[in-house]
This record gives structure tokens, sequence and C-alpha cells, in this order.
């Protein structure tokens, strides 16, 4: 917890770099790490701000900044929700809502823009249409066309006529909404990190950069102790009674929770190429999520939770090191992620078709899109439970 507590103050520190205005803690605190926090604004989370003056962020570092402020906060909410047997009560309940708030928070925007992307790319490959402009990688600049010469363009074929025709009008839609909502999520994180809650999270984060508050007896708990000072109290070993917490039973437990989860999902029909059922009720106009998908986020939640319980057990040197590293969960987790971003996908497609007065085009195209996502859906089942019932693979 201490070194992802550095982690995510090293984050903060090169976020709030990116810009003149940037999230920062108040009271100027300061930690052993060499990381200090102080009185700031939000930074912009899309790279607009200027690295000092007349000179630009580059995207790419605010990203990966960003990406490793919510990673951080979300790694020490799942370690709290891991251990908080053996944390301070009070303390652990109060910060692991405060962590998770912030982590989503920051996710939205992100979410949203790899959305869009991902729809985009489904409907220019769904169509073939040269109506409808693929994305172009980011990174990367277009190939040069000689002049004189015509493009090269994939005709559509006769069966996929009436997809061309609505393609283009139902990117424009999505492009629309999710974009707006993209806005709508980056001026919530921004009111976030500028906010006086965030900066209460920051300095309990730096506190913990130097101190676990762990549950020792006869030590009275934090819930009802004063204020906790701005400066950070280096605690001695002996005292913190790290000695004393075995990681091991609570780590088996978050395991148990997740073979028992595992266990009651349908990985039978998960083996199955074609789930009707699933897309009949995309076909509905009930916007209740999809009642299918919820026992496999859950899922995903206590994969990683496992996951992040391995990790603590390497670090703690007990033994568990190969496990933290076994390629059967990584595999599972990205089959997981798929299908989240593929059933998010879809339910944002299925939102859009239920826009008033569109084309009976438009309408089409989104249904394509929507059963396309969907299929995308079992295809990430079938790979998770094709890699969770191989056997574990331990690496050197």
């Amino acid at each position: 917890m201490r070194a992802q507590a550095t982690e995510f103050l090293r984050a903060l520190r090169r976020h709030r770099e990116s810009g003149p205005g940037t999230a920062a803690t108040g009271a100027g605190t300061a930690t052993g790490a060499g990381t200090a926090t102080g009185a700031g604004t939000a930074t912009d989370l899309n790279g607009t701000s200027g690295r000092g003056p007349g000179r630009a962020a580059p995207f790419a570092d605010d990203l990966d900044a960003a990406r490793a402020l919510r990673r951080a906060a979300r790694r020490i909410s799942g370690t709290l929700h891991t251990f908080q047997p053996l944390l301070d009560a009070g303390w652990a309940e109060e910060m692991r809502p405060e962590l998770a708030w912030l982590s989503g928070t920051l996710a939205l925007e992100h979410a949203y823009a790899s959305r869009l992307e991902r729809l985009l790319q489904a409907l220019h490959r769904l169509s073939g249409s040269a109506a409808f402009p693929a994305p172009r990688p980011v990174g990367r600049a277009p190939a040069a066309v000689p002049a004189g010469v015509p493009a090269v363009t994939r005709p559509a074929s006769p069966d996929r006529g009436n997809l061309t025709v609505g393609a283009a009008k139902a990117g424009a839609l999505l492009d629309r909404q999710l974009t707006l909502a993209r806005t709508r999520a980056h001026s919530t994180a921004l009111q976030a990190l500028g906010s006086s809650r965030f900066h209460a999270v920051a300095d309990k984060v730096a506190l913990l950069a130097s101190e676990v508050p762990l549950r020792v007896p006869g030590r009275p708990g934090r819930g009802g102790a004063p204020a906790v000072p701005a400066v950070p109290v280096h605690v001695p070993a002996a005292d913190s009674g790290a000695a004393s917490c075995d990681l091991r039973p609570l780590a088996a437990a978050a395991r148990d929770r997740l073979t028992d989860a595992v266990a009651a999902l349908p990985l039978v029909a998960a083996g199955s190429p074609y789930n009707a059922q699933a897309l009949v009720h995309g076909l509905s106009p009930d916007p209740a999520p999809h009642p299918q998908d919820a026992p496999w986020h859950q899922v995903r939640l206590l994969l990683r939770l496992h996951r992040y319980a391995l990790e603590a057990l390497a670090g703690a040197d007990t033994g568990s090191a190969e496990d933290a590293a076994d390629v059967r969960l990584l595999a599972a987790g990205e089959a997981l992620d798929r299908h989240r971003d593929a059933a998010e996908a879809a339910s944002a497609a299925a939102q859009a078709a239920r826009t008033p007065r569109i084309a009976p085009a438009t309408a089409y195209a989104l249904g394509v899109l929507h059963a396309d996502q969907r299929h995308e859906v079992e295809a990430a089942r079938y790979a998770f439970q094709h890699s969770w019932r191989k056997e574990p693979i331990r690496l050197p």
C-alpha cells in the first residue's frame, strides 16, 4: 500500500507538472518519496495545458499521468477492500469510497473516448463504405498518395446497401452523443481534481506513503481520533504491528470469492458461438442494463481484487510471487475487459437507436452495430471460459 501511495503521489506530480493549473493537495504536504503537493487548480486532462510559459504539454504525458493516477487509486482501494480487517476500521471505511469516487470520476472521459472509437471502427468495418471514413491510427501520419492516382476504396457489397446508407448518419449521431458525454465527464473530472474533497484524499494518501494504519490491539481507532496532522508520521515497524499481520487468509478469501462467482457463471452457454437470448433483450425498448452482463462484470471486479491480493502477497515475501505472474489470470482479465468494453458499446448503440425521429436507415445501422457488439460480448465470454478452464501456468 505504501508503494501504491507513492505511485499515486508520483502520478499527481506528473499531472501537476503538465500545466500551470494542476490539481494538488492543499497545506503543502510533502512525502519522503520526493513528491510535494501545493496549492493549485485542476489540470487539463486532454493535454491542452502548457508546461511552462509558451510550451505545450505532450498529449501522451497527460494521458499517462491521468491513467497512472486512477490506476494507483484503484489499486489502493482494492487492497483496502481485501485487507480491511487488518487495517484501522474507521480510516479504511472512510478511504475506500473516496478512492472509488476518484478512480471512477477520472475513468469516465477515457471510457467515452474509447467507446466512440470502438463503435466508429465497427461501423466502418461493417459498412465498408467510402462515405464513412475509417478512424486514423493515433500517432501515425497518413500515407502519401501520388497526384493523379485515385484513392482505392472498398465498394460496399449489395447486401450492405441499407447499412451503407445509414452508417454515416449513425456514426455522426454516436459522435455527437458520446462527444457530449466525454466533454461533461472532462468537466466533472476537472472540478473533482480542484475540489476540497480531492485535496483531502491526496493528503491522506500522502500520509499512507509513510504510515499504514494497521489495527493494533490496545490502540484506539482513527474514527474517533482528532484530525490527522498535515505532516506524515513515521512509525517504526515494531510499533505498526506489521510483523504479526498474515495476509494469506484474506488473500485466500478473495480467491474463494472469485472461484464461487465464476462457478455461478453459465460457462456452458459461453462455449456457444451464438447467444440469441442476448440479442433479443437488446432489441427490446427497455433501457435497463443487460441482465446477462452483471455477473460477468462482478467476476471482472473480483478477478482484479484477486490479482491485487496476489501482488500484495508477493510484496510481503510470502512465497507467492509466482502466483502474481499467473498468465491464466492475465488472459482471463483481458477477456473480461473486452467483455466490458463490448457490452458498454452495445448499450451505447442501443441508446442511440432510441433517439426520436431518426431515419429508418440510421436505426437499421445502429441495430446491426448493436448485434455486432453483442457478438463481441459472446466472443469475450468464450475466450474467458477457454482460458479459465486451463491449468494454471507459472512463469519462472
